[in-house]
């Protein structure tokens, strides 16, 4: 990490990096920010069945809600009005924005919004979180190598959940729902959630690598000017890898343990 900080390879050559390679490029990186849904904690399904459950109570929704794929394209990775609203317009709905402070209920987005957060709450606390294997491995092996890693999240949840699932020690620092709030930071596929983490690590976006599963998110490490954008395909689909590549990503793995150095 000492010296002149230089860029990692990466840009301009965007790939689809089969299960089976082993891609170096992450080991040259003097950082890396890591989404926590879908690519740290396993908790990208608990989200989407929430949304699944707000979604299919608001009237006109047709067709309803895909907890697959609406959850990949309308909602993954952006904050829960952003969510929301991406996706009710997506159906060609009109609500009005309402207050932060609305209860749960279907008249406005951030009533919609609300009863997501409700029902993922008694989710949470129905059926706890569970980490990925490969994340937790590459974690590992970039802490044992000196790589400084922080993890960010457009959720409130996030320092809980990385709590509960004995990763937080691993990263230096974490930006969650509550940062954004605080320091006004717009969500993704705005870059400021990434910026924001590789400030606090010391390190410059050229030098660092950003990894995420959600096609905004891989768009916001593009815009942030990442040396390296590494997306996850949780769907292990052809089409979710184009889609990551389309929106940014310069490589796609399955599995994270893949770009573990053997």
């Amino acid at each position: 990490m000492e010296g002149t900080p230089r860029p990692v390879r990466g840009r301009p050559g965007r790939r689809w990096c089969p299960v089976t390679a082993t891609v170096p490029d992450l080991w040259e990186c003097h950082a890396v920010i890591f989404d926590t849904d879908g690519v740290i904690t396993d908790s990208a399904s608990v989200h989407a069945s929430a949304w699944k459950e707000a979604f299919d109570e608001v009237p006109g929704v047709d067709p309803p809600f895909d907890a697959d794929e609406d959850y990949r394209r309308h909602v993954d990775g952006k904050s829960r009005l952003d969510g929301a609203a991406a996706f009710l317009a997506a159906r060609g709905i009109d609500l009005p924005v309402g207050d932060v402070e609305d209860t749960p209920g279907t008249e406005t987005v951030c009533q919609v919004a609300a009863r997501k957060e409700e029902a993922f709450m008694r989710r949470l606390s129905e059926r706890g979180v569970d980490v990925f294997a490969g994340t937790v491995r590459l974690l590992n092996k970039l802490h044992e190598a000196g790589v400084p890693c922080a993890a960010v999240s457009s959720s409130r949840h996030a320092r809980d959940l990385l709590a509960r699932a004995g990763v937080r020690s691993l990263l230096g620092t974490v930006v969650d729902g509550n940062d954004m709030a605080r320091l006004d930071l717009p969500g993704k596929p705005d870059p400021a959630l990434f910026l924001e983490g590789v400030r606090r690590l010391g390190c410059e976006p050229s030098t660092a690598a950003v990894v995420e599963d959600a096609l905004a998110g891989v768009e916001a490490g593009s815009r942030g000017g990442f040396g390296l954008v590494v997306g996850v395909n949780r769907a292990e689909t052809e089409d979710a890898a184009h889609d990551l590549s389309e929106h940014g990503a310069d490589l796609v793995v399955d599995d994270l343990a893949r770009l573990v150095r053997r």
